[in-house]
């Protein structure tokens, strides 16, 4: 019984991360591309409600990433996983991302997220494309499931980028310490 629960455990992380954006990832790859450059564009516009002047920093910025995020957290450890969209300015491209996380710490539900990356100069966005790796810490509490709840929205600035949080819905609280990989999408980057 005790085996049963402890794998369980294990893969109930995977399952539900899995199962968050089933629209971003099942279908053809340009469907996929097309549920990606939607969801982009419903989550800025959901950023520039709620914070107005973030259209202008954008605009104004050498790039842009947002990606969605589903992360799970079960006493001691939590995963992660999601799918996006970086965008060079000056260069008028897309590239289309996917990231994943393992973080240690303590912490207990599920939270769905979405993410916004403003790199304000070249250097900052070319790091974000070559290396793609972050770590660090996070403590938070976010309590929303359908339209109950309030969603919480951070903002971060480290290293000439600007990082802006917008909780989509989940039950999370947590304090992780965490790492967290972006690479591109083989499958869905035309070159």
């Amino acid at each position: 019984m005790v085996v049963k629960q402890f794998l369980i455990a294990l893969l109930l992380p995977a399952i539900l991360v899995g199962c968050t954006a089933t629209g971003i990832n099942s279908g053809s790859p340009e469907e996929r591309r097309q549920a990606i450059l939607e969801m982009r564009d419903e989550v800025l516009t959901e950023l520039y409600a709620i914070k107005p002047d973030t259209r202008v920093q954008i605009g104004s910025a050498s790039g842009y990433a947002v990606f969605t995020n589903a992360n799970v957290n079960l006493i001691l450890a939590s995963f992660g996983g999601g799918v996006g969209v970086v965008h060079d300015n000056a260069r008028q491209e897309d590239v289309f991302m996917r990231m994943g996380e393992v973080g240690i710490g303590l912490g207990a539900g599920v939270k769905d997220f979405r993410a916004v990356f403003v790199f304000h100069d070249e250097d900052a966005l070319d790091r974000f494309m070559d290396v793609g790796i972050s770590v660090g810490g996070q403590a938070d509490a976010a309590a929303k499931a359908g339209d109950l709840g309030a969603a919480v929205g951070g903002e971060a600035i480290v290293d000439n980028v600007t990082v802006y949080q917008l909780t989509q819905s989940g039950l999370a609280l947590q304090a992780t310490v965490k790492g967290t990989r972006y690479w591109r999408d083989s499958q869905l980057n035309r070159t």
